[in-house]
């Protein structure tokens, strides 16, 4: 992707943190939206899905921290080979995880690789998969309406009151409050888009 841009961003060769500040108006918004939408078309997922993948890898390296986009994706850099482990830890969100067996996909130490993955991420690896599995939990509940047990025990949960005081830590709100809130605010989005539809139509 970086090589066929006019000009290339330049890695700073920094080890800086991995979290960013930028708008995220405009186009990578307009990205963001048109992913969460395809949720309505699963079939068509395989084949806009990499499509909207790349738009977004394009706003990320030319906006104003594409240097730094860059050397997070730097073949064999420290930064590379943590996005490797986080690779793994999300296809397998739902087991549970021992440091050492990441640090060694990472080729680190253990110690090291803790203060990578925080320095990249802002979390350390047991938040980060406590984050993916709230997350998909909060998918399941939307998508396929499942209960809060039965999508607390799914994502690796063995507490469903554990899982509901972290969702509300999260999310702000307990699960079954956030979802009456998530819900309303997606027939609202629905219905805004039938009038948008109804006006264009009659124009």
């Amino acid at each position: 992707m970086a090589e066929g841009l006019d000009t290339p961003p330049r890695a700073s060769g920094e080890s800086g943190r991995g979290v960013f500040v930028t708008d995220f108006q405009g186009p990578l918004a307009d990205c963001a939206l048109r992913l969460v939408r395809l949720l309505d078309t699963p079939k068509a997922i395989p084949t806009l899905h990499p499509i909207i993948m790349r738009e977004i890898c394009y706003w990320l390296l030319t906006g104003p921290h594409g240097g730094d986009v860059a050397r997070m994706a730097l073949a064999n850099s420290p930064s590379q080979r943590v996005i490797g482990a986080m690779d793994s830890l999300r296809s397998r969100f739902r087991d549970s995880i021992r440091i050492a067996d990441l640090a060694a996909i990472a080729r680190m130490s253990p110690s090291a690789f803790h203060r990578q993955f925080k320095a990249l991420t802002s979390l350390t690896p047991l938040q980060y998969q406590k984050q993916l599995r709230l997350l998909e939990a909060r998918r399941l509940m939307v998508t396929r309406t499942s209960s809060v047990e039965a999508a607390a025990f799914e994502v690796g949960y063995e507490s469903p009151s554990q899982f509901s005081r972290d969702y509300a830590r999260l999310f702000g709100a307990p699960p079954k409050r956030d979802l009456r809130r998530l819900r309303t605010a997606i027939r609202a989005d629905r219905v805004h888009e039938g009038e948008e539809g109804i006006t264009l139509d009659a124009a």
